[in-house]
């Protein structure tokens, strides 16, 4: 038998609680064990958003409907913000600012590299916590079956 055909755990064996970080390591939002992305490296950027249709550990579908993602750049967007005034605290409190040098501009040069540097797995995470909202945990998900998708149209999906 494969690993995805055999049991996770025995009943009176207690499961770990469910954690942010495996929504951060971009785990399915609904069991928080499956991979949303068949590529484990978000850096190979020919594959960074390749999503599989189903959880493969639980069976949730990822596209619950059509155009769902695009809401995800606007966590995209907060979390970069948010990236960007830890920075800026960390720049201060560490190195300080001043206006009698170039200490403000080389903060934004490096905060600027490191926002490109972290952008594919920001991509990622964003659509991970997007679908968070959407679904949530479910300490009995081997039991409950997946909610059904609401409106998908096979023309139109992966037509971004």
């Amino acid at each position: 038998m494969d690993k995805l055909n055999t049991p996770v755990s025995a009943p009176d064996v207690q499961e770990p609680k469910p954690s942010f970080f495996n929504l951060v390591r971009c785990k399915c939002p609904r069991c928080r064990k499956g991979d949303m992305f068949a590529e484990k490296n978000p850096y190979k950027l020919r594959h960074t958003m390749k999503m599989y249709d189903t959880c493969p550990v639980c069976g949730q579908p990822f596209d619950l409907e059509v155009g769902f993602y695009y809401g995800s750049s606007y966590v995209s967007y907060s979390l970069s913000i948010a990236f960007t005034a830890a920075t800026l605290v960390a720049w201060w409190v560490l190195i300080g600012m001043s206006t009698e040098d170039n200490r403000f501009f080389w903060w934004m040069g490096i905060n600027g590299v490191l926002l490109i540097v972290l952008q594919p797995w920001l991509m990622r995470v964003s659509r991970t916590l997007w679908l968070a909202f959407f679904v949530r945990y479910d300490k009995n998900w081997r039991t409950n079956p997946p909610a059904r998708r609401e409106r998908v149209n096979k023309d139109h999906m992966n037509a971004w």
